[in-house]
């Protein structure tokens, strides 16, 4: 038994550690991904041979920023990790009359994407010290929490001191970083918000795929949202402006590129999904604000320092690029945005990805040549409804639900309480159907419900908490509120709830 276990865990590290014990991996490195040795050594990591920016030297450059630059860079802390290092915001911004767009950026969510931090740095850098960006802050505040998950990056590993992906994260708020961070982008209140990773491009999966395995050809994919609930017009602004000026400049740079696509499993074979629906990670929930929304994912997981520069300089120029399409586009976003918060569409409370046959570029580990590989493609880019609901004016939350009302009020939703009490005429939600996970995600026992919607007169007190949606957030209020919704407080067990019980969220339709 003692060699079993000891064959399984060798199996286990030689999986994770392919990209190291692949022969090949040098050769793809040299022939598809060569270093950019001509980018300048101007951050911590970038100033020492081996390792990557620890928390000291973190401060360090940033407080020497602020002392060369106190008149465009402000330095504040938005919290602690649950270590007790205090999570750094950068502000950028020049003095003017204009009015700006706001643009909030973040890197190191996960903790072992560290190119997504070291890009940050050098990128502020450049537009603090290189002439050629400095107009940029003319026309844009700028936000950057360089290292969001300080626990996680400072050993190299995915996941918050908790166990938890502060990226899976995003509407049950579990981890104190994820309260953090979402608070201060709701205090920020941007335009357009981007978050930085990286990826593993050699997978488990992949090794199955061709006849010796693949690996991924992209410097770069775009993580953006297909969820039916953001708005069309951003969902359109966000692909045809934002990404296609961005893909626009990897090409000159001769860096490849990609919609975002991973591997999973479903019925034993292995398909691969594109784009984003789910609110619980920042692209979908970003753009369910109707802010421009863009997730970033970078070669660079598993691979250590290898074209680390490369690395660097690819998450740089798609900041920049983002920088100078706000720049010159900036009341066309605004526009955009005021149109989107108008919008009374009805919801969409669950939906599912198109399925249809493709072909992806890939590296093939036998030749070492690009080859199209066919596969299935679940695409969250183009989704389908499922389940659509009467868009209602407002909701009615119990008052003893301060759980779940913190929690919007963190996620920048605007709550009233009645002031007297009122018969209201709502839209009740009766369990139907309920399944409980008891394999937990994320630390959360899952819940599937399916519900009845019963019309009632109910007499509601005083200090009932009430949720309008004429607010520029309130497509995630949907996400949340709406309990069929997949990243709902109900589904995710924030709200535990039972067959046959009623929920202390109601609808007011008219």
């Amino acid at each position: 038994m003692k060699y079993i276990v000891i064959l399984i865990i060798v199996l286990y590290c030689s999986v994770n550690t392919f990209a190291q014990l692949n022969p090949q991996s040098k050769q793809i490195t040299q022939k598809f991904f060569p270093e950019i040795e001509t980018l300048e050594n101007t951050t911590p990591a970038l100033q020492k041979n081996k390792g990557f920016t620890d928390y000291d030297e973190l401060m360090l450059f940033l407080n020497n920023l602020v002392e060369q630059h106190p008149e465009t860079i402000k330095l504040n802390f938005i919290g602690k990790s649950q270590k007790g290092y205090q999570i750094p915001l950068v502000l950028l911004a020049t003095q003017n009359t204009k009015e700006k767009i706001k643009v909030w950026m973040q890197g190191g969510l996960h903790g072992n994407e560290p190119a997504s931090t070291e890009g940050m740095l050098y990128l502020l850098d450049k537009l603090l010290n290189d002439s050629k960006y400095i107009y940029l802050l003319d026309d844009i505040d700028l936000a950057i929490v360089p290292m969001a998950n300080i626990d996680g990056y400072l050993k190299q590993d995915r996941y918050a001191a908790n166990g938890l992906d502060l990226n899976r994260d995003q509407t049950k708020l579990m981890a104190p970083e994820s309260v953090s961070l979402k608070q201060a982008f709701s205090d920020f209140n941007p335009e357009i918000g981007l978050d930085f990773h990286e990826y593993r491009p050699y997978r488990k999966d992949f090794t199955q795929l061709s006849d010796f395995g693949i690996t991924s050809l992209f410097d770069a994919m775009f993580l953006y949202s297909g969820n039916l609930n953001v708005p069309e017009n951003i969902r359109t602004l966000t692909d045809t402006l934002f990404v296609e000026n961005a893909r626009r400049i990897l090409d000159k740079n001769e860096l490849k590129h990609h919609d975002y696509i991973s591997t999973g499993k479903y019925g034993g074979e292995i398909h691969f999904n594109q784009g984003s629906t789910n609110a619980r990670s920042s692209a979908t929930n970003y753009a369910l604000t109707n802010t421009i929304s863009t997730l970033f994912e970078i070669r660079g997981v598993g691979i250590g320092r290898t074209s680390f520069k490369r690395r660097i300089h690819t998450t740089f120029l798609l900041a920049i690029s983002y920088l100078e399409t706000a720049s010159i586009n900036s009341m066309l976003v605004k526009k955009e945005i005021k149109k989107a918060t108008e919008q009374q569409n009805d919801i969409v409370v669950t939906s599912k990805k198109t399925i249809e046959k493709g072909t992806i570029e890939t590296i093939d580990l036998d030749t070492n040549e690009i080859i199209e590989l066919d596969v299935t493609i679940r695409d969250g880019l183009r989704s389908q409804a499922n389940l659509i609901r009467e868009r209602p004016l407002a909701y009615l939350v119990d008052a003893n639900q301060t759980e779940i009302i913190e929690k919007l009020k963190t996620l920048g939703v605007t709550i009233e309480t009645l002031t007297e009490d009122q018969e209201v005429e709502v839209e009740t939600y009766k369990i139907s159907e309920y399944k409980r996970d008891s394999k937990k995600y994320e630390k959360m026992n899952l819940q599937t419900v399916k519900t009845e919607i019963e019309t009632k007169n109910i007499q509601f007190p005083k200090g009932t908490y009430k949720i309008n949606l004429n607010q520029r957030r309130s497509n995630i209020i949907l996400e949340v509120l709406e309990p069929e919704a997949p990243n709902s407080f109900v589904s995710f067990g924030v709200l535990e709830t039972e067959k046959e019980a009623y929920l202390p969220i109601y609808r007011i339709t008219k």
